[in-house]
């Protein structure tokens, strides 16, 4: 419903540029390849609850493929574009995947290789329906290429215009979608075991991505430098989502981050916005060339992902004009922002928190016990409310250990609250270092080496 909306509202208004594939679709256009390859989907014999992954860095072909998944109801699974043939077959495998989006060659991925490695079968695939020994729920499998390829089915083929039938249908099952049913997986890369499969529903991830949008005040006159991966919330979600929920233009520099490639993206499509982790702003700021970008339309956007040295913080506000920049804190089970700075915010407040409770969430910080701890006291930060996931894909017991019955996700995080409500994230739990009987935190001694 919202995306048709948006592209109502904002028909003629760039929604996606693409400057590495030297592609722009207005909302209206992007609209009609949404319902192209949603139809499509539905034809090859996907259906609401099917699970559809992606394996592709940055692209528009990647954006097409989320809004049309949730249009149809079928849950989109993104994937790593790093991933090995073992973490890749596993993943298809654990959400039973019927469908997969693969990109052409990137760096040195070959990803039609590596998947034929798992599924020989797949070039002999009859009618390019697969039938695989070790991918047995695998059966249609689309390449994002200009060329043909025995078994896979053409992703631009795929765009062909539906018939008022198949738009009919297409609209009938989007109407039947409930807010609160599973709409994307994400894996996290858990440091022990297999990954986790993140379920996230309508209601997590487009109230999120619209609540992270009014933080940073987008307006459709906005331009969004996205150079973090989609695969990932911070692209789709805080994103993509974002944007289409205040009419904003969604800009990918580059298949995966090139500061360069960021720096005159900026400037040739005037962005306002720009995301990113703080190395990635680091990397930008040592460009030799930096001082030759025109980066002056710039006036806000986000850093997250790690803490920001106090340095690079002033430099990124003063140098790239970002003095509306904000902080987020959040993980994929909260889809993903659960604590956000203001851009009125003081530098110390963005270097020093992570900002205060996202709207129409609740955070509280308790002891080993369970029980809240006074304010400036340390804790585990626990998050409740609309964002949390419903679960990890048919793991009940991990689902456990993380959200209590009372619905609060426990974040394995240590934080400590101040009595404006700012949020200090001091470590993890699993990555304390103790030293001389003190408990020391990896930012802490990151700070001291920096």
């Amino acid at each position: 419903e919202k995306f048709d909306q948006a592209c109502q509202q904002y028909a003629n208004h760039d929604a996606v540029v693409s400057m590495h594939q030297n592609k722009r679709l207005t909302y209206r256009e992007l609209q009609a390849q949404v319902n192209a390859f949603a139809c499509s989907l539905l034809k090859l014999g996907l259906r609401k609850g099917d699970r559809l992954a992606i394996w592709s860095p940055n692209c528009v072909e990647w954006t097409i493929t989320q809004f049309a998944a949730f249009k149809a109801g079928i849950i989109l699974v993104n994937l790593n574009p790093a991933y090995k043939s073992n973490e890749l077959e596993y993943v298809l495998n654990k959400v039973s995947c019927k469908g997969l989006v693969i990109g052409s060659q990137f760096k040195t991925t070959n990803y039609q290789a590596i998947l034929t490695h798992i599924a020989p079968e797949l070039p002999h695939a009859v009618n390019k329906v697969l039938f695989s020994e070790c991918l047995p729920y695998l059966k249609h499998v689309i390449k994002i290429d200009q060329q043909e390829h025995p078994g896979i089915h053409r992703f631009d083929d795929l765009l062909v215009t539906p018939s008022q039938k198949q738009l009919d249908e297409l609209a009938s099952i989007s109407n039947e979608l409930q807010f609160d049913e599973t709409i994307n997986i994400q894996f996290t890369s858990g440091t022990t075991g297999n990954p986790k499969g993140t379920m996230l529903t309508h209601n997590n991830i487009l109230n999120n991505g619209y609540f992270v949008g009014e933080a940073i005040h987008l307006t459709p006159q906005d331009r969004v430098c996205i150079s973090v991966p989609l695969f990932h919330c911070f692209g789709m979600v805080m994103g993509n989502l974002a944007c289409l929920t205040h009419g904003s233009t969604m800009v990918y520099p580059a298949a995966a981050f090139n500061p360069l490639d960021t720096l005159k993206t900026i400037q040739r499509e005037k962005c306002t916005a720009a995301y990113g982790v703080p190395t990635m702003f680091i990397a930008m700021l040592e460009q030799e060339s930096f001082d030759e970008f025109d980066l002056s339309s710039l006036r806000t956007g986000i850093m997250a992902g790690s803490p920001c040295p106090r340095e690079i913080m002033q430099r990124v506000m003063e140098r790239m004009h970002m003095s509306d920049i904000t902080i987020c804190y959040g993980m994929t089970e909260t889809a993903p922002v659960s604590a956000q700075t203001h851009t009125d915010d003081s530098i110390e407040c963005r270097v020093g928190t992570v900002g205060r409770v996202h709207p129409h969430l609740e955070i509280k910080i308790v002891d080993e016990q369970g029980k809240v701890v006074p304010r400036g006291s340390l804790g585990e930060l626990c998050v409740r409310g609309y964002s949390v996931m419903l679960g990890y894909w048919e793991d009940e017991d991990k689902t456990k250990e993380v959200v209590d019955v009372a619905k609060w996700m426990h974040t394995g995080d240590i934080a400590e609250m101040d009595e404006q409500g700012f949020v200090k994230i001091k470590g993890r739990i699993k990555d304390i270092v103790i030293r001389g009987g003190e408990n020391l935190f990896p930012k802490e001694i990151e700070d001291f080496l920096y």
